[in-house]
């Protein structure tokens, strides 16, 4: 349980907010406050309390879902930390 919590407080530090939670009180939801630019939009979070695990899901093109699973508090907030370079299209 305390790991949860700490995923909980890394997500608000990354700026997500809670969306819902799951019926059986197994899974957690939040969404991005606002559009990170560097990995573009529609960030969700999902903290999984049966597996111990937090999985970022996030659009860089319209249908194209990308997703980091994470299993680590620390590795969390190093992602959210970097910035990825932004590619410019031609």
């Amino acid at each position: 349980m305390e790991k949860l919590q700490a995923f909980q407080t890394a997500a608000r530090q990354g700026g997500f907010v809670a969306v819902n939670e799951s019926a059986e009180g197994t899974g957690l939801w939040f969404r991005k406050k606002t559009p990170d630019m560097a990995r573009e939009t529609h960030q969700r979070m999902g903290i999984d309390s049966l597996t111990n695990s937090v999985t970022v899901y996030w659009m860089t093109v319209p249908g194209k879902v990308s997703s980091k699973t994470f299993r680590g508090v620390p590795a969390l907030q190093e992602w959210f930390e970097r910035r990825p370079e932004i590619v410019l299209q031609r």
